[in-house]
């Protein structure tokens, strides 16, 4: 067994790796560039080596630098983890000259299934299914428009070398087609240093769902079941789960004996997955082979007791697999939610800075959190915006949903804007507890975007409630201390009755303490809430009972109002006594400055291009500039005709969020 790994990762998946690798008795090695001096993959492993500035393509991506730290801690295997050169050919080559140990599969099969052009056609050879396209590389435009005029639209442009819905674009017309082979371009450049792109036919209302693959270097091949890998954002998984809701035991058995033959066709070992779409008949296809391990691979472990990390580990170092097809065994239901620092209510837009408070759910037997930061740790605009992968696990679905949800209400972050109100929403909505999936799932069911879950008024009264009850006892604290300061032998009378404000909306309420301390009783517009547990200003978590009913609720101040939240749905109430409430509301408003006339950036980001000139005219529609964050290429658009009055950013530069980049006359 090896003494020594480096992983040539950061992250998550960094730290996932080594988590396997100290239990195991391995000392780790890190790789880290500039911006990552301070992270937690740099902080947990035994070594740590710098390879360059912020930019993956001046340091994760840089083959001679991972050499260069190989060398120097004398490394006996590398780990890449997923993403950067986890599937990169030339890299497994380099560490195999320099008799370097690669946690992975051989050349072959890395070269074979990497190019998504070539591993169609392996598929199509070792009898998988496979979906109807075009597998020449494009070279222009005019080729897009005829291929596309082949097939027919929909279509799915694709980068030969992508993954992780990096370089890929659904195209419905002749412009979508044009822009999408342009942008998928741009971002496989970006992303994997190789801009071929081809096209397939894209399938409606389709599903995804992937068989992960195990294999050893002395011919023993097994798969390990089906995730469900559907709730999807922009080609980006989102939520996936183990096993599928809509698999049964034959489809299971066929779509796994199709990855294993693929996998054998190419002398697989190590971990690997094969994507498949199927459609609503359970019709299946493959999509492409991952010669690496998968982002949603802890799904898979709880549900089959195995680490696959190890099992890799395992298989590097020359053994072969302990157990065979038939000891594979598939127990109880596993949900993974993936955390990531961006804005639903602004599209899902990335959103970088400073984690000032960040506090995790408990782990346990059915909660696990795979993360790669830390309270006070940044999120850079270079990378991309994971703040952690979420895991629970339960006896069926809906405990394991029931656990997420929970899990979810306890998921503190601050600093950045983040999805796990979007995430608590998605677990609520009927349409996926009922299992009824699609990769088009968030655009048809949040076709107007995301502004907060829909509660029914009662929950939405008790989070109220609760902001209230905090409220009084606020006051309780103050007159006791004032009571104390002015010796007196009674507290302070404290108000009762409130206004409760929430944007333009007042509500009418009134609160009493209990008599054992435990709790208040609240009145809102005469619905009543009993309210038990513990309530002080310190503890921004409420984890007890609202009318008899176990809830989880964060509350904390903001500013003069208390911003609660709770399943998805966030609330920022201003509780005040009513003569208090009287004169807030003869109080001016303070109107925000007319930017409309400007093109503003909608996240920190790199400007790629400028489309358009001073004093040039525009149509609505009409593309205007491309800002680059986190590895994803983002097309401006023209709102309205008008025309260019001044350009305020050039390509090239780094922006802010909301930074102008164009003026309107």
């Amino acid at each position: 067994m090896f003494k020594k790994i480096l992983i040539a990762n950061r992250g998550e998946i960094a730290c996932r790796v080594m988590r396997t690798a100290k239990r195991m008795g391995i000392a780790t090695v890190a790789v880290y560039s500039e911006a990552d001096a301070d992270a937690l993959h740099v902080r947990m492993a035994d070594e740590a080596i710098a390879i360059g500035p912020a930019a993956s393509a001046e340091s994760y991506l840089v083959i001679d630098n991972i050499l260069a730290a190989i060398r120097e801690t004398g490394a006996e295997a590398v780990h890449p983890g997923y993403g950067f050169l986890s599937e990169n050919q030339a890299f497994a080559k380099a560490l195999e000259a320099e008799g370097v140990a690669f946690i992975g599969p051989g050349q072959r099969a890395i070269a074979a299934m990497g190019d998504k052009i070539e591993s169609k056609k392996l598929a199509h050879e070792a009898g998988v299914s496979t979906v109807p396209g075009y597998l020449g590389v494009l070279e222009d435009e005019a080729e897009v428009l005829k291929v596309a005029a082949d097939i027919g639209y929909p279509i799915m442009i694709k980068a030969s070398a992508g993954g992780g819905g990096k370089g890929m674009r659904v195209a419905r017309s002749d412009d979508e087609a044009r822009e999408g082979f342009r942008s998928a371009m741009n971002e496989a450049r970006s992303s994997f240093g190789d801009d071929r792109v081809f096209i397939e036919k894209f399938i409606e209302e389709p599903r995804h769902i992937e068989i992960q693959v195990l294999a050893d270097a002395q011919g023993n091949t097994i798969y390990l079941g089906e995730r469900e890998c559907s709730i999807q954002r922009r080609h980006q998984k989102v939520i996936e789960e183990a096993p599928s809701p809509f698999m049964d035991e034959a489809t299971r058995k066929s779509m796994g004996e199709q990855a294993v033959a693929l996998a054998k066709a190419v002398d697989y070992r190590s971990a690997g997955t094969v994507e498949f779409i199927v459609d609503r008949d359970r019709n299946f296809y493959f999509l492409e082979m991952n010669t690496r391990l998968q982002v949603e691979h802890p799904v898979t472990e709880l549900v089959t007791g195995l680490d696959l990390v190890e099992q890799m580990i395992r298989v590097a170092a020359g053994e072969s697999l302990s157990l065979g097809q038939d000891d594979v065994t598939l127990t109880g239901w596993a949900m993974e939610s993936r955390v990531y620092a961006e804005d639903p209510e602004r599209n899902f837009l990335p959103s970088t800075g400073r984690l000032i408070r960040l506090n995790e759910p408990q782990q346990s037997d059915t909660v696990r959190v795979d993360t790669g930061v830390y309270e006070g740790a940044e999120i850079s605009m270079f990378y991309d915006p994971m703040i952690a992968k979420l895991v629970t696990y339960g006896e069926d679905r809906l405990s394991a949903i029931a656990a997420m949800s929970d899990a979810l209400d306890r998921y503190r972050i601050k600093g950045v804007g983040h999805n796990v109100a979007f995430l608590s929403a998605v677990m609520a909505h009927p349409r996926f507890i009922e299992g009824r999936l699609s990769t088009d799932f968030i655009e048809t069911e949040f076709t107007d975007g995301f502004k907060g879950a829909d509660l029914p008024i009662d929950r939405r009264n008790a989070m109220r409630a609760l902001a209230v009850a905090h409220e009084r006892r606020s006051g309780e604290r103050g007159a006791m201390i004032g009571s104390a300061a002015m010796s007196k032998a009674r507290p302070l009378q404290v108000a009762a009755k409130f206004i409760l404000r929430e944007n333009d909306e007042t509500h009418q309420a009134e609160v009493s303490s209990v008599l054992d301390g435990d709790g208040y009783d609240v009145s809102i517009n005469g619905s009543r809430y009993e309210i038990r547990g513990r309530i002080e200003a310190t503890e921004w978590l409420f984890d007890g009972t609202i009318n008899g009913e176990s809830v989880t609720i964060q509350i904390e101040r903001d500013g003069i109002r208390y911003a609660v939240s709770h399943g998805g749905c966030r609330m920022k109430l201003l509780v005040s006594p009513p003569r208090f409430s009287e004169m807030l509301a003869k109080m001016p408003i303070k109107e925000a400055p007319d930017m409309s006339r400007f093109l503003l950036s909608p996240m920190p980001g790199l400007l790629v291009s400028v489309a358009v000139g001073e004093g040039e005219p525009i149509k609505a529609g009409q593309e205007l500039a491309v800002v680059e964050a986190m590895k994803m290429e983002n097309v401006m658009r023209a709102e309205r005709d008008g025309t260019v009055a001044k350009i305020h950013a050039s390509a090239g530069s780094s922006l802010a969020v909301d930074q102008p980049i164009i003026e309107f006359e």
